[in-house]
């Protein structure tokens, strides 16, 4: 019994990576389109600024992974207090991120806390 569990555990997160792997690979896809969108929009920016920081806050944690460029670096964690895993980006909502709105990117790593959909995003939440 014991070891049915362990190897239960065990294609559950292998299932899980497989699945957000792949889900990263489809918005990777879009990330490039999406951002040369937004950059277009962003009213005639220098060659020089990178991307600015678009505000997430509220809206559904697959539009951060749609919203940035594919090869910056996003860290998700949940500021819900129960520090559970993000798997399935359909599931959560952003709460905080890190730079700000209007900021620019850049190298700097996206840092995003995000809580459940149906929960309310904690007072002073920060990442």
């Amino acid at each position: 019994m014991r070891q049915a569990r362990r190897y239960a555990r065990r294609d559950t997160r292998r299932l899980a990576t497989v699945t957000a792997g792949a889900l990263l690979a489809l918005t990777a896809s879009m990330g490039s389109a999406t951002s040369a969108v937004a950059a277009g929009a962003a009213g005639g920016a220098g060659v020089a600024d990178g991307p600015k920081m678009p505000d997430f806050r509220g809206r559904g944690l697959i539009h951060v992974f749609s919203g940035v460029d594919y090869r910056t670096k996003v860290e998700v964690r949940d500021v819900g207090g129960d520090h559970r895993n993000v798997l399935w980006p359909l599931s959560w909502k952003v709460c905080a991120q890190s730079p700000d709105e209007g900021k620019e990117i850049g190298d700097r790593t996206v840092r995003i806390g995000v809580v459940k959909n149906n929960e309310k995003c904690p007072k002073g939440a920060s990442v």
